[in-house]
């Protein structure tokens, strides 16, 4: 998932929200919106997942408003991705090629639609987005794919979108903690960070094999870890030290990081 830079409308600008599947490159969405906020983002995500399912997984880059430009890795977005059951994975700070098939779909978007073309409003870009769309996912040859068209390999997920969240269950052992309006959690009578977006949501301590060391969770996503020798929070781990706890996730996530 990504956006593809903003252009200049006759009225506004258009800001190209793009979605891709990674087996089948098959184009899930490509919005033109007003803007690039997360209420913006959820409500278009949320269209997606209730036509196609929800992915196990979803890649993004680190910037607003899946990334948080202050530092932190979680942004309220990607909690409600989390919340449900979509591992999120940040790419590489500063590496847009981690991004690389969406960067490409960007290109051919660029080259065959907004190139030398200009639009009135974002109505006028939505239906062109709209016609391209189909083409490049039903009629369009894709090279890495051998010349299939996208459909041809894409299925939807089996995993359909929940209109009412369960309840956030963890496992028999775990310590859990409700995260305080300013983003802490209490454990051995100190305060340690998690971080604002998940405000009011528990999170679960998972005792580790490492003695004064507990990973922190959120649903199925280690988010952090405490270490209890150096009182102090360990903050955000990357995703190769963060790996998931339901099979796909691990098995999906084994894949991006090469094991």
């Amino acid at each position: 998932m990504d956006f593809k830079g903003h252009f200049a409308l006759a009225r506004g600008r258009c800001h190209p929200l793009t979605a891709l599947d990674d087996h089948s490159r098959y184009s899930l969405g490509l919005q033109a919106c007003d803007n690039e906020q997360e209420k913006t983002v959820r409500e278009r995500l949320t269209a997606i997942f209730r036509r196609y399912g929800l992915p196990l997984a979803m890649l993004m880059d680190n910037g607003s408003p899946w990334g948080d430009t202050a530092g932190g890795r979680y942004t309220l977005l990607t909690v409600w991705l989390m919340r449900l059951a979509i591992m999120v994975i940040h790419g590489r700070p500063f590496h847009p090629q981690t991004q690389g098939k969406d960067e490409r779909f960007h290109r051919s978007l660029k080259e065959e639609v907004l190139d030398r073309k200009s639009f009135a409003d974002l109505e006028e870009c939505q239906s062109a987005f709209d016609r391209w769309r189909h083409i490049y996912n039903f009629e369009r040859p894709h090279e890495a794919l051998g010349l299939d068209t996208p459909s041809s390999r894409y299925r939807p997920s089996a995993r359909s979108f929940p209109e009412k969240l369960s309840e956030i269950v963890y496992w028999p052992g775990d310590i859990v903690r409700k995260v305080d309006n300013c983003g802490f959690i209490s454990f051995k009578s100190r305060p340690w960070r998690v971080g604002k977006p998940f405000r009011g949501q528990p999170v679960a301590l998972r005792q580790t094999e490492t003695d004064g060391r507990l990973d922190v969770f959120f649903c199925e996503q280690q988010i952090g870890a405490i270490d209890l020798r150096q009182a102090k929070s360990c903050g955000f781990v990357d995703i190769a030290g963060a790996m998931p706890t339901t099979p796909q996730a691990q098995h999906k996530n084994n894949a991006e990081i090469g094991l």
